[in-house]
């Protein structure tokens, strides 16, 4: 069972990785790929870039998703629960990721 001090934590956690990801989203939207003048290897190299820093964007927002429900479920008071059999999540699996949706048995 959490304590109130250590769900206090944890959202402290979520909320400083939820405004590190959305710093690391902004940065990689307003990289700057130089001109529309480049020919050849170099437009294809900004395309893969481009996407690739679409791609890396992509996987930022989805774990925002999974830290907004975390801090709903705090807000909810059901935080620490697993959402597939509704045991307890383990606090050190919390502890390395806080907005963990299920337990170690239900990850396997």
């Amino acid at each position: 069972m959490l304590t109130p001090e250590k769900i206090s934590e944890l959202k402290t956690k979520l909320l400083e990785e939820k405004a590190r990801l959305e710093h690391e989203i902004k940065d990689l939207s307003a990289a700057d790929f130089g001109d529309d003048t480049d020919h050849g290897e170099e437009e294809a190299e900004e395309d893969e870039q481009i996407a690739n820093n679409l791609g890396v964007a992509t996987d930022f927002a989805e774990r925002i998703n999974d830290i907004d429900s975390a801090l709903r479920k705090i807000a909810d008071g059901k935080y620490g629960k697993c959402e597939h059999c509704g045991k307890d999540i383990e606090p050190e699996l919390l502890e390395i990721n806080p907005e963990s949706r299920l337990c170690k048995n239900c990850k396997r």
